[in-house]
């Protein structure tokens, strides 16, 4: 089985019970783990995550922890960064064994072509958003980002991430239609002049499969922090499932 997941937001504000939230994906590892050969995180599964050279984000040794003993155990795990996980700069890499993606990537997976991407920065109307994901994902901003403290970085990230968060909250986040869906929209011109079984996007925490007229279908992950959703692809046929029946 080849399994997908994203934004599970560990280390959220607004998450009422952290501990809670991590163990819950801990158990969904623990369970996906007997017959999982891929596992793809695309993106958003830390609130915030910046590393300095000798410093990582406190927290998430559970989760850290278990991702480890899978790829110890010869499991492929490929990280996506999201907009709120940018800044891994080796160690998820080095220490824990993952496969980083920075940028949309295509795979072929078990004779289908998968295209991968978070989500964020494919919208055509995100010009605001833009300009903070170039000072994000710029090299200087990055460094002088390091000269801060890491307490008062780390303090600044969560707090930033929260205020997000409490805003998007107010927005309507139910399926807004095939033609106001920006990922939609995305994958429909995409498949356009591309041969792509499958777009697989997180970032919008909403839980979409949609066939698109030369039956390509698209896919929105939901997240792990509301909806506990993910999806599962057997070679033959993808679903998304729900994480209902775990034990926290």
């Amino acid at each position: 089985m080849i399994y997908f997941i994203a934004d599970a937001h560990l280390g959220s504000r607004i998450v009422s019970n952290p501990r809670k939230h991590e163990m819950r994906l801990v158990n969904w590892l623990d369970k996906v783990k007997l017959d999982a050969e891929k596992i793809f995180m695309l993106g958003d599964m830390f609130d915030f995550w910046f590393e300095y050279k000798t410093v990582v984000p406190k927290g998430y040794v559970r989760f850290l922890g278990k991702l480890a003993e899978l790829t110890d155990n010869g499991i492929e795990i490929h990280f996506f960064t999201g907009n709120h996980d940018i800044w891994t700069f080796g160690y998820l890499e080095n220490e824990i064994g993952l496969k980083v993606h920075r940028k949309p990537e295509t795979f072929n997976l078990k004779g289908k072509k998968f295209y991968m991407a978070h989500g964020d920065g494919l919208f055509t109307d995100e010009k605001g958003f833009g300009i903070i994901r170039k000072i994000f994902h710029s090299p200087t901003c990055q460094k002088l980002f390091r000269l801060i403290p890491p307490q008062i970085g780390q303090n600044f990230g969560y707090s930033w991430s929260e205020s997000n968060r409490r805003k998007i909250m107010h927005l309507d986040n139910r399926f807004q239609g095939e033609n106001k869906e920006p990922l939609v929209g995305f994958a429909k011109k995409y498949v356009e002049n591309h041969d792509i079984d499958f777009m697989i996007f997180g970032h919008r925490h909403i839980e979409l499969d949609l066939e698109l007229k030369n039956k390509s279908r698209v896919i929105i992950l939901g997240d792990f922090v509301q909806l506990f959703s993910y999806g599962v692809f057997d070679g033959e046929n993808f679903r998304l499932e729900t994480n209902g029946n775990i034990e926290e």
